[in-house]
């Protein structure tokens, strides 16, 4: 009997609470792909993306043990839309390829399985119309702010300038098929996931699941 596997992009923006949603679909039994983990081992010195992105941006995005420095990185490609586009252009191809790779993997082992891809731009590059579902987690502008300040130690205008770089949340949301709002307390955004979970566990069985993302 051929397994039934659900694949669900899952995206948001920057700082939105899309960790914890991971962490505990993760907890409840999904098997969560992590786009950003790709992208590190990509980009690590071997791996397939490292050397098309030193060509591209240059030797001064090393760091002393000549890895690439993903915070000098991310502070060009956040600054200039065109750097932006050719770091995602040389990435997205190389995380797609993965990420089918590991499903055909999951695929091998005989069993029914919730699938979920967790990636930042899964919109943006078009790949959301390669899954099952689409699942954005979104929460308000300015505690959208306040968050990633606090979390990547920025002021105001740096996180501005990040979260102005992505796409607008509303655009994402009138796409998706399941949202999580993530304004409240860390323990509302689990048991909103807790749905969530149950929802996308329904629809596998419903509808015999699928392997859109492979």
């Amino acid at each position: 009997m051929i397994p039934r596997i659900l694949s669900v992009g899952l995206t948001g923006g920057i700082a939105c609470g899309k960790s914890v949603v991971t962490r505990e679909l993760g907890r409840l039994g999904a098997i969560i792909l992590d786009a950003d983990e790709m992208v590190h081992k990509l980009m690590e010195p071997g791996g397939a993306a490292f050397q098309p992105v030193v060509d591209r941006f240059g030797v001064e995005i090393l760091d002393s043990r000549k890895h690439i420095d993903r915070s000098v990185l991310g502070r060009r490609v956040f600054a200039d839309p065109r750097e932006r586009w050719a770091l995602n252009g040389i990435v997205h191809p190389l995380v797609m390829q993965e990420e089918e790779r590991l499903l055909r993997e999951i695929q091998l082992l005989g069993e029914d399985r919730l699938v979920i891809t967790d990636a930042a731009l899964i919109v943006e590059s078009g790949a959301h119309k390669r899954f099952d579902r689409l699942v954005v987690v979104y929460c308000s502008p300015e505690q959208q702010l306040l968050r990633l300040m606090e979390r990547e130690h920025l002021n105001r205008d740096e996180a501005l300038q990040r979260t102005q770089s992505q796409m607008p949340a509303e655009e994402k949301v009138a796409l998706a098929d399941y949202t999580v709002e993530t304004d409240g307390t860390e323990e509302e955004t689990r048991e909103k996931t807790r749905q969530l979970f149950g929802r996308l566990r329904a629809d596998m069985t419903d509808s015999g699941g699928g392997a859109s993302g492979a």
